[in-house]
């Protein structure tokens, strides 16, 4: 659902970016939006990030055995094993 927007903007920077909005065959509309999307992202990215440090640090605490077996077989060992206890 789109809704309005009332931004206050310098006079020069608005001319520049309808300028380039038309150059690229693009509303201003769809450029402050997708810039605003972009911004959002960039937060979510960084937040992946930290849970990638985590995982870099607890990477090789997890001993997996040297066998062929796939990663569901050896799940539905656990399984198995867990519920025969």
């Amino acid at each position: 659902m789109s809704t309005k927007l009332t931004l206050t903007v310098d006079q020069e920077v608005i001319e520049s970016a309808k300028q380039y909005a038309k150059e690229n065959r693009r509303s201003l509309s769809n450029i402050v939006e997708e810039y605003l999307k972009s911004l959002t992202e960039k937060k979510s990215e960084k937040r992946k990030t930290r849970m990638s440090k985590i995982v870099q640090e607890l990477r090789g605490s997890v001993k997996i055995p040297n066998d062929s077996r796939t990663y569901k077989e050896l799940l539905q060992d656990a399984r198995i094993e867990k519920h025969l206890k």
